[in-house]
């Protein structure tokens, strides 16, 4: 594989105003609606992103006919130090599934469930 295996990346959720607090608050970010077809029915809102940088970006979907949860896809999101997106977890609505804890050489991992009852996974090497 030539290029990086993920392109883009979606969280379909329930409740987006929910959701998209929930992120918010976590990740101490800032999400942008993106334009999409009024007659198909569904809102996106995207992570911020430099589309010139490694990795991809994605967005909170609310889409009739998908729910949230039960998915078999976990999104790592790239911190600091993921103890302190961590401790944001809790109030804005959503659980610590495990704390954060050392993958040795690969760093430091927290697993959250969001607003809509997805799990998440937060990253840092510190």
């Amino acid at each position: 594989m030539a290029k990086n295996p993920i392109s883009w990346f979606e969280i379909y959720v329930n409740d987006m105003d929910r959701a998209r607090a929930f992120y918010e608050t976590v990740l101490d970010v800032k999400l942008d609606r993106l334009d999409v077809p009024a007659e198909q029915g569904f809102q996106m809102w995207s992570f911020p992103a430099n589309m010139e940088s490694y990795g991809a970006s994605g967005a909170l979907v609310r889409m009739p006919g998908f729910d949230a949860g039960n998915n078999s896809t976990l999104v790592y999101f790239a911190c600091e130090d993921c103890a302190l997106e961590e401790s944001r977890v809790v109030a804005a609505g959503g659980q610590v599934q495990r704390p954060k804890m050392s993958i040795g050489q690969y760093g430091f991992i927290t697993l959250a469930i969001d607003t809509e009852g997805n799990m998440l996974g937060l990253h840092s090497m510190k």
